[in-house]
């Protein structure tokens, strides 16, 4: 399988350089991009004095636009599997084998999970989450402890979907939308990193707005959108571990 890890960065560059360090490390022949989103500090320097394989936009397009440029790379050289990876230290590459493992099973998205053998804490910001779980549940019987997760890995067939569909991005209501048309999604328990510098752009008030933004295109807009049947390839996954 040839992978390809995507990592969108917007101003981290307090945090690029040791992130790269640890999956160099750790991932020695796995192959990396760096979507830098714009960035406005040196993030786009320090990649390019170290060498890092790096694609720099113009202008800041935010997550969706950063990803999805990822995706068009994959898809144009030709990739199996792509992974999505925070620039900020939070998420384990350690884990990646595992991630692999599940794909080569047969499932189009592996989604990193805090929550699958391990509790929620109780917060405000899991109140979002627990209702983004609920919305996914009651419309595609799929249940998903950690929806917000943003540690997924793509197979080739979903590579295809973002790099050449309308109005994809790395969202909760997208991957319910995936599901819904036939889109096989398993989580496995990682244990996310406290980001190693700076700080979320997630503030509390736009935590709550993202999680009912989200919620409502889960229950309402998610339900007019388009789009046949995922093209079938050849899937060894039960389906039954598909609903509830």
């Amino acid at each position: 399988m040839r992978l390809l890890v995507i990592i969108p960065a917007f101003n981290e560059a307090e945090c690029i350089d040791q992130v790269i360090n640890q999956f160099l490390i750790t991932c020695p022949d796995v192959d990396f991009i760096i979507i830098n989103d714009g960035s406005s500090d040196d993030t786009a320097n320090i990649c390019q004095r170290k060498g890092y394989p790096i694609l720099n936009l113009p202008v800041n397009l935010g997550l969706t636009g950063a990803f999805i440029t990822g995706m068009k790379y994959a898809y144009l050289n030709h990739y199996d599997a792509a992974l999505q990876f925070d620039a900020d230290g939070q998420h384990p590459a350690a884990s990646i084998s595992e991630f692999e493992k599940y794909l080569n099973q047969g499932y189009d998205i592996v989604i990193g999970s805090r929550f699958v053998t391990e509790k929620k804490p109780r917060s405000l910001r899991m109140l979002g989450s627990n209702i983004i779980s609920w919305a996914i549940l009651i419309t595609t019987g799929k249940r998903l402890g950690d929806p917000t997760s943003g540690m997924r890995m793509y197979n080739k067939r979903m590579i295809r979907e973002y790099a050449t569909q309308m109005n994809m991005d790395p969202e909760p209501d997208t991957v319910s939308y995936l599901i819904k048309r036939g889109a096989l999604v398993k989580e496995i328990q990682v244990s996310m990193q406290d980001r190693i510098a700076g700080s979320s752009y997630l503030t509390t008030v736009k935590s709550l707005i993202y999680m009912t933004r989200v919620t409502i295109s889960i229950l309402l807009v998610q339900r007019f959108r388009g789009g046949n049947q995922l093209h079938p390839e050849h899937i060894s996954v039960d389906r039954k571990e598909q609903t509830i």
